[in-house]
């Protein structure tokens, strides 16, 4: 990583082959002058603004204008782009993918692939959407789990980290689920194998699994997770299964298949239990099993639809 730092810093955008490049104007233009303002629905993190964004060669992207913190030194070039070589590096049909950067005096940008129907967040508690049907519920719920699997386990070193919810899940023209708001944690290969950060991966890695209930909760039940866990609660219950149906979302019309049903809330239940019953405790599964386990159970909807 150390020769990688140097080429970077000294070759520049020679070693993003996969990204394209650019201009401050061409950005401007695309975003009609940086009028074209998204609501916060990912895929930008923190204070970053999102634009929707049409170049002239027909591309339409999402554009995140990142918060420029330059240092005199050059040491925030350098890790601006090898955070550009590590986001490139990405290739998952879940994960949204970056497209291109531009790198002015004043801000920088990211251009990413456009979700047409934005946010998960939005196509499950919007009243005026046309609501989501079981069966892309059930494929998010695969999908994500797949998306995460890709950055936590096939990443190696996994320098990759996402805070999982309903708004950092979007939804492309075609109602297939993307990962957005991925963020580099590391970029320094020495560090990232150390003993102390795989403590700190592990740890991630178990607060993820239990994100990912909360989740799959949100899309059973149409309910948003709010402050109190009383999702959480519910599925905890020892007689959560008598229950079950009336969680699930009045919006879905009773139309869904019940052994799917379980399936998902065994999988919620179990990824938001904790083995010591605290917030640091350790997952009771693991992204690999949950993948698995729905994998199994509803193997045949990847043959019926979106292959």
């Amino acid at each position: 990583m150390g020769c990688l730092r140097r080429r970077l810093c000294l070759g520049g955008t020679r070693t993003l082959p996969f990204l394209r490049r650019f201009s401050p104007k061409e950005i401007e233009a695309a975003t009609s002058g940086f009028t074209a303002v998204l609501e916060p629905a990912g895929p930008p993190r923190g204070a970053a603004t999102a634009y929707r964004a049409r170049f002239a060669g027909g591309l339409v992207a999402t554009v995140v204008r990142r918060a420029d913190r330059r240092r005199g030194d050059g040491s925030s070039t350098a890790a601006f782009y090898l955070e550009l070589q590590l986001l490139a590096r990405l290739n998952h049909r879940h994960v949204v993918r970056l497209r291109g950067f531009a790198d002015g005096r004043h801000a920088r940008f990211l251009v990413f692939d456009h979700m047409e129907n934005r946010s998960l967040k939005e196509c499950l508690h919007d009243p005026l959407r046309t609501p989501l049907d079981w069966r892309t519920r059930l494929q998010v719920a695969v999908d994500i789990a797949a998306a995460l699997e890709y950055l936590y386990y096939h990443c190696d070193p996994p320098v990759f980290h996402v805070s999982l919810n309903s708004g950092n899940v979007l939804m492309d023209a075609n109602f297939v689920a993307k990962l957005s708001d991925v963020g580099v944690i590391c970029n320094d290969i020495k560090l990232a194998t150390t003993d102390s950060f795989q403590d700190q991966v592990a740890q991630r890695r178990a607060g993820l699994v239990f994100q990912y209930g909360v989740l799959v909760l949100e899309l059973v039940t149409g309910q948003s997770p709010g402050g109190d866990g009383e999702l959480v609660s519910w599925v905890q219950e020892p007689g959560f299964a008598g229950s079950m149906h009336r969680m699930v979302d009045a919006d879905l019309g009773g139309v869904y298949d019940a052994r799917e049903l379980r399936d998902l809330v065994i999988v919620a239940r179990l990824c938001t239990r904790q083995r010591h019953g605290e917030d640091g405790g350790d997952a009771a599964v693991s992204i690999p099993q949950i993948v698995r386990y729905l994998q199994g159970k509803v193997g045949r909807l990847g043959c019926e639809t979106r292959l």
